[in-house]
């Protein structure tokens, strides 16, 4: 499909190829054309005036209408050769009139006035050369649509070298997009042009990027490692003051969020890493997200759910409790109740009332450390949750709602057997 899409880098070179080779057709074929046109009309003008000078000899020595010659008076002459004559730069000149006669016979008429007030004129047949230069156009057009029957397909074929360039350019852009830091266009052909110029830069910019998000990944596993160690110290310490004092609690409760962002974070470093795997088991997809509302404590309440014709999905489900209740914990802490939470197939959709979710979320997707505008929270419990559906294979989506509220889809990989099965209980 892709040669025949005429949208297609190669066909538009080709039809650049086409109209330069009918423009550079038609200056030629103009040029010949006139040339072969004017040569005709030379020796029509030639022939017709020997004609003339042979019947003026003739004439003026018998005084009589040569055969050849016509002998008209004033009243018949025709008009254009009336008017032709009357044209004459000179007394002794004679007047040509080109005439049509018919649709494929063509006159050329030269006349001059002679004694006694009337006109001698003389004719010869110019049908052969008028049918001579018709031809040399139909030749010169067939000419033209036999090369552009060879030139058209030859320029698409010859830009076929530099579309496979382009998109093997394309396709290692996408792997880029989906993760594959290690991809690189290279230089296919060792060509010196543009598109290796262009290869080059995407290159060397896949490249910093590489090694800017492995700085950063690397940072935060570092920076999650470091802390721990002080943190169980303080996690220690907080669990030796005393129970009814204000204060301590409020120590215990900020060293809990410390220890939540801290366990996020190595998270993240192990996603990034790629450390994750996913123990998968079949499970009912409708049961265990009715039990993960159940006993969400750290989802920030308790939402709605709907199942309807859930499947018995093969994954891993500890993995899904965590998409699930970090999407809830998101939906409580930045939408608004109520928040509902629905099962159909091997799809499970979180939704909320509130705001919605940001324009750069929805463009760039979740960033860590960026939690909109409300300020609460870190930014990392979207970004876990699609690092974990990455690991089980599964499609995250964000989008608002056409009529208000956040909502986030959890697309399963689904497997045919098990939703007959599912099906047949």
């Amino acid at each position: 499909m892709g040669f025949l899409n005429l949208r297609a880098l190669r066909w538009k070179v080709a039809a650049l190829t086409a109209t330069a080779c009918c423009a550079v057709a038609t200056v030629v074929g103009l040029l010949v054309h006139e040339a072969t046109a004017e040569h005709g009309q030379r020796a029509g003008d030639e022939r017709v005036s020997t004609q003339l000078r042979v019947a003026i000899m003739e004439f003026q020595r018998t005084g009589k209408r040569p055969e050849a010659a016509s002998l008209m008076t004033p009243d018949d002459v025709p008009e254009p050769l009336a008017h032709a004559l009357a044209e004459r730069q000179t007394a002794d000149a004679y007047a040509i009139w080109y005439d049509v006669k018919e649709p494929n016979w063509y006159w050329l008429w030269a006349a001059v006035p002679v004694e006694g007030g009337r006109v001698l004129s003389v004719r010869t047949d110019m049908s052969s050369e008028v049918r001579s230069l018709q031809l040399l156009d139909r030749s010169i057009i067939k000419a033209v649509l036999a090369a552009l029957v060879v030139v058209v397909p030859l320029a698409a074929l010859a830009t076929e070298p530099m579309n496979r360039r382009l998109r093997h350019g394309a396709r290692t852009a996408r792997r880029i997009a989906d993760g594959d830091l290690d991809a690189r266009i290279g230089h296919p052909g060792r060509a010196r042009d543009e598109i290796t110029e262009m290869s080059a830069a995407m290159d060397a910019m896949a490249g910093a990027l590489q090694r800017r998000l492995e700085s950063e990944k690397r940072f935060t596993a570092d920076v999650a490692h470091e802390l721990r160690t002080p943190l169980m110290g303080l996690l220690t310490s907080a669990g030796l003051l005393a129970d009814d004092d204000e204060a301590a609690s409020l120590v215990r409760e900020r060293v809990g969020t410390l220890r939540g962002l801290v366990e996020d974070l190595l998270e993240i470093s192990r996603l990034d890493a790629g450390a994750e795997q996913a123990r998968l088991d079949e499970v009912p997809l409708g049961e265990l997200i009715t039990d993960v509302v159940r006993r969400g404590e750290n989802c920030g309440g308790t939402p709605q759910v709907l199942v309807d014709g859930a499947d018995v999905v093969r994954t891993d489900p500890r993995r899904v409790e965590r998409i699930v209740t970090n999407l809830i914990a998101n939906a409580h802490r930045h939408g608004a109740g109520p928040v509902r939470v629905t099962v159909t197939g091997s799809r499970i959709v979180v939704r909320d009332h509130g705001p919605g979710y940001p324009s750069e979320l929805l463009t760039a997707g979740p960033q860590r450390f960026r939690t909109g505008a409300t300020g609460q929270g870190h930014g990392l419990g979207l970004t876990i949750a699609l690092g974990q559906a990455k690991v089980l294979g599964a499609r995250l989506v964000f989008a608002n709602a056409d009529d208000g509220g956040a909502e986030a889809t959890l697309e399963l990989p689904r497997s045919p057997d098990l939703t007959r099965r599912a099906h047949a209980r």
